[in-house]
């Protein structure tokens, strides 16, 4: 019987209760046993509320035998294997699992799974025989001193008791301890060349041994002379854990080679791909025993070979924080796809399509379909499958020695969106520049059996992650290519140009390139920058012009390619406040920190959005449409009260003759929900022309108040730069290094098709 416990209320009691928690522990095994629910029962006549899980319903009581016991709830269910969503969501006081853990094949992971469900101050109790007091042939019932010693470690407190020959282990506070690999000692000079077997199985855990030193590694072992490596790898396979596997079913992904105690050793690490049989050793003195471990725990096993952890590296770029370095060297040796997921997996990729699809982002079918089948987790192989399948989060898979983000997946319903803007079709050939493998599958599994996919990264190490889990979890159609994905992939462009384009970093311009590359009348999708606000935007292709087809409010990682800007900035008021350009020089700010030190104009422009009501499109119009604009940034604390602003946050501003404006926007009405509270936009102004910047903004909040905020986005046309001004339609201007972009909002209707565009600002 397994049973997990909870009061109504937390139970509030000493430290050292867990002794006396022990003897009635001790006392319930000898009275009852053998008693169906006793042990549930004996625990709610101490006042908990007991769900009591057994996964053979025999086990349980029936109707005709069930005690009159309103707080005991009967659960027919295997908590290793089975959906616990039925368990109490606050969790629990007490955990039992009496007799229960030597029957555990994927211990670690549910011992894991349980310590996360306890309350503060909860306990974990375990009723385990002994092996050392077990008959030989009933030890399959029993732990050895090993695993208990490996239960108990992983446990902050951690308290042994005895009971009738068995052992009572109480255990409360679930480490969360970071790997620590190891070198295990060093082998004998004829034996420096062996492998390191990396097999997975139909959940896509990977199998791990504990030593008899006490670390966890691979199965593998020394060549022997004139043996292939695939044929080793099997060998010791069947050799160490029992299952079998054909040679043929065996792929040499690299060779590492590094040096301990004056010995080189050279291990090739071998991807198996099929096996056959259950993992159990044969020899539990020499391997002790073996473990499936998703590939997310990984980097929380207390000791791991350091051998191993270089194998697991190649295999999953990443999946560990830190791994001891040594010369690796590739084989190119086609590996195919490898299959395998939990059933939680699937169930969290089917809810998090659903929400994606219930959001509107995924509209069409071929898209939903690609969001139901392509295991997304599998290309964060370091992340719980709650962080891999939340639909409104990026994954970050790659940071910099600054800790800043240099690569992710982006958010599910991101991806879907600019996906569904690419207007795909079977057979297309798509150019995707920035990588990581999973938006790259997601498209060609959109574009079918005869479409492509070429992704383009400058980071040889985000392309290597690519390849390699496209070829663990992809369908064969992605091509992975190292370069600066503003060049585009000329060796791989089809005759016409590329069927769709879409970037997956922020862009301050557009790359020719992208242009160039691709078909007539076809798709481009990238983040653009515009004075810092990012939009994803699909672009449609008319010759040597973009004309964009819609807009989507985001964020992405920003380029950090040849193409990358570095934004222009001037902080003032000792550093607290910062003046950005982003889409221009820096203006002439001097007399700007004097200005900042006078009183402060407002304006209040009486226009009030809701809590909940996005005011996107105002920041791009007045963004577009103002002389001067530029970003006001408040730093760092002190916060001296000069402008209002929130730590790390910024406005719209405009700045000229020595002055200063900018937009906030305060909370006018309250209310219980986000409909109910609105806010007002306020205008601020510093300096002798400060009242007129102010009014300036003022007007511009007025107008998109009256004529765009119903309306949504502009007309936005790009031109290759150098194009002549009176080639242009009428529009604010915005120039950058290799574009020219033509803003035409509603406001700015104009019966003179001969006035040439207002150029707003431009970029050296």
């Amino acid at each position: 019987m397994q049973g997990m416990l909870s009061r109504e209320t937390p139970l509030e009691l000493p430290h050292n209760c867990w002794s006396a928690g022990g003897a009635v522990i001790k006392e319930t095994l000898h009275d009852c046993r053998n008693k169906t629910g006793e042990l549930a029962l004996h625990l709610a006549s101490m006042g908990y509320a007991v769900d009591a899980l057994d996964w053979a319903e025999s086990a349980l009581p029936t109707a005709d035998t069930s005690p009159d016991a309103p707080s005991v709830r009967w659960l027919n269910l295997d908590i290793e294997r089975g959906n616990l969503s039925k368990l109490a969501p606050g969790g629990y006081d007490l955990i039992t699992l009496r007799m229960v853990y030597a029957f555990v094949r994927d211990r670690m992971r549910l011992v894991r799974t349980l310590g996360r469900r306890l309350r503060e101050h909860g306990a974990l109790v375990v009723v385990t025989p002994l092996a050392a007091t077990t008959p030989i042939e009933r030890r399959r019932i029993a732990l050895d001193e090993d695993e208990v010693a490996l239960l108990m470690s992983m446990w902050a407190q951690a308290q042994r008791f005895t009971a009738n020959g068995m052992a009572v282990l109480v255990l409360r506070g679930l480490n969360k301890p970071a790997v620590q690999i190891a070198n295990p000692p060093c082998p004998q000079p004829s034996s420096t060349n062996e492998v390191q077997a990396v097999v997975t199985d139909a959940h896509g855990r990977v199998l791990l041994s504990r030593s008899t030193h006490r670390w966890w590694q691979l199965p593998g072992g020394p060549s022997e002379p004139g043996e292939r490596f695939e044929h080793t790898a099997v060998r010791a396979l069947a050799e160490q854990t029992g299952m079998t596997a054909d040679p043929a079913d065996a792929h040499v992904l690299g060779l590492s080679v590094d040096a301990q105690e004056g010995f080189s050793r050279t291990s090739a690490i071998v991807r198996i791909t099929a096996h056959t049989g259950q993992a159990q050793p044969p020899k539990p003195d020499q391997s002790g025993h073996v473990d499936w471990h998703p590939l997310h725990d990984l980097q929380r096993l207390d000791r791991l070979s350091a051998v191993s952890a270089r194998a697991l590296d190649t295999v999953w770029p990443g999946v560990l924080p830190y791994v001891p370095s040594a010369h690796t060297y590739p084989v190119n040796n086609t590996c195919p796809p490898v299959p395998g997921e939990s059933s939680e997996a699937i169930e969290r990729r089917q809810q998090m399509a659903d929400r994606v699809i219930a959001g509107g982002w995924a509209p069409s079918l071929p898209v939903q379909q690609a969001l139901r089948s392509v295991p997304r987790h599998r290309f964060t192989p370091e992340s719980p499958l709650r962080t891999a399948y939340h639909s409104n989060l990026a994954v970050v898979t790659e940071h910099d020695d600054r800790a800043r983000a240099t690569s992710s997946v982006s958010a599910a319903w991101l991806q879907a969106d600019m996906i569904e803007h690419l207007r795909l079709a079977e057979g297309m050939t798509v150019f995707e520049g920035g990588s990581g493998g999973y938006n790259a599958e997601l498209i060609a599994h959109v574009v079918g059996p005869t479409g492509r996919v070429i992704t383009v990264d400058l980071a040889p190490y985000v392309v290597h992650r690519t390849r390699r889990l496209t070829a663990e979890a992809g369908n064969g159609r992605v091509t992975a290519a190292l370069g600066s994905a503003s060049d585009g992939a000329v060796e791989y462009i089809p005759r016409g140009g590329f069927d769709a384009a879409v970037i997956t970093y922020n862009c301050w311009d557009i790359a020719p390139a992208w242009r160039d590359h691709l078909a007539d009348g076809r798709y481009l999708v990238l983040p653009l920058e515009v004075h810092d606000y990012t939009r994803a935007i699909a672009f449609q292709k008319h010759g040597q012009m973009l004309r964009a087809t819609d807009f989507t409010f985001c964020g992405f990682i920003r380029d950090r390619g040849p193409a990358a800007l570095a934004v222009p900035s001037v902080n003032l008021a000792d550093g607290e406040l910062q003046l950005r350009f982003p889409d221009g020089d820096p203006a002439d700010t001097s007399g700007l920190d004097e200005a900042l030190a006078g009183p402060r104009h407002e304006v209040a422009t009486g226009v009030t959005v809701a809590g909940n009501e996005s005011f996107e499109t105002l920041q791009l119009f007045l963004a577009t449409t103002l002389p001067g604009f530029c970003r006001l940034a408040r730093n760092h604390d002190p916060d001296s009260g000069i402008t209002a602003l929130p730590k790390r946050s910024d406005a719209a501003a405009i700045t000229a003759d020595g002055s200063l404006a900018y937009l906030t926007h305060t909370l006018v009405q309250d209310g219980p929900t986000p409909e109910q509270r609105r806010s007002e936009f306020l205008a601020h102004g510093f300096g002798p022309s400060g009242p007129t910047l102010a009014d300036q903004l003022a007007v511009g909040v007025h107008r998109w108040h009256a004529h765009e905020r119903a309306h949504g986005y502009p007309d936005l046309n790009v031109f290759p730069a150098g194009t002549p001004d009176f080639e242009l339609p009428v529009g604010h201007l915005l120039d950058k290094t290799h574009s020219r972009l033509v803003w035409t909002w509603r406001s700015d209707a104009v019966d003179a098709t001969d006035v040439q565009p207002e150029k707003v600002s431009a970029h050296d």
